[in-house]
């Protein structure tokens, strides 16, 4: 063995990790600053892609990148060409919009709050109608206006329906569960209450819907595709990953669980009422990749 072969380091010897610079953190705050911007996909910006192509191929990167974003109260739900660096903010952070403050600013009123609430939850429910449609990376669900209000209007008589049957048609006490004190105001609530000149008014329920929508759009979570049926919309990539968080919720499963939008080849429809009136023309919703 001669002295050079003594110095030399083993070759089983894991390397160095590479010392990041200040560079490498600025471009880590960077990246999550694109992820902030909801409506960005690394697909239109050429720095956005090549920033999430080094988190994927970069070990060191994505910690970093990663520590930034828990340093600024972000959850990070995934970072992928499809979606972008997809950020949730946890409760504390400065970039949380809550529900809460969402409805305040939609509706003076406490039961429209409430209202504005349950509107969020329907939209979730018709987009993601199945679990495997949250596991299904390529799946692009779509919801229209008019097929919303629809769908909560008929779990209103499903729930008007099990509350006759077992004796509870009476007004809900403070402890019912949400969705049973929430069918009788959405349910003796104006759809369109349209003015004289053909508007919505803000507080009918297809123009709560409206908003909860809007309010998604310029969230980077729906995208608009046509005026048909009160406005129609697909799901992004943010929203697949947001809505699986919310898919263990008790409200939602007990808005699914009355078994509103059946699923049977992929094409869900609503179920047609059992009685009283008809839904809303082009209710029905299909569900399919784009």
């Amino acid at each position: 063995m001669t002295p050079h072969d003594v110095a030399r380091p083993s070759e089983s010897e894991p390397a160095a990790p590479v010392a990041l610079t200040p560079a490498d953190v600025a471009d880590a705050a960077r990246l999550v600053s694109f992820g902030l911007q909801a409506k960005l996909l690394p697909g239109r910006d050429a720095e956005y892609a090549e920033l999430v192509r080094r988190h994927r191929e970069d070990p060191g990167f994505a910690r970093l990148a990663d520590a930034v974003a828990t340093g600024m109260g972000l959850v990070v739900l995934e970072v992928s060409p499809r979606a972008g660096m997809a950020v949730a903010a946890a409760e504390d952070s400065v970039f949380a919009v809550r529900m809460g403050d969402y409805s305040r600013r939609a509706a003076s009123e406490s039961t429209d709050r409430f209202l504005h609430g349950l509107a969020h939850l329907a939209v979730a429910a018709l987009a993601f109608p199945r679990p495997e449609d949250l596991a299904d990376e390529g799946y692009l669900g779509r919801v229209t206006v008019n097929g919303v209000d629809a769908f909560v209007r008929q779990a209103c008589r499903r729930l008007e329906e099990r509350a006759e049957a077992e004796g509870t048609n009476s007004d809900p006490a403070s402890d019912a569960p949400g969705l049973e004190a929430a069918w009788r105001v959405w349910a003796r609530r104006s759809a369109t209450g349209a003015t004289k000149d053909a508007r919505r008014l803000s507080g009918s329920t297809i123009g709560i819907v409206s908003k909860a929508v809007l309010f998604l759009v310029d969230s980077g979570f729906l995208q608009k595709t046509s005026d048909d049926a009160g406005g129609t919309y697909r799901t992004t990539a943010r929203y697949q990953l947001q809505v699986r968080d919310l898919a263990g919720s008790a409200a939602m499963a007990e808005l699914t669980d009355l078994g509103v939008v059946p699923v049977t080849d992929g094409s869900p429809t609503l179920l047609p009422p059992d009685h009283s009136d008809d839904l809303v023309a082009d209710a029905g919703l299909p569900f399919h990749a784009l």
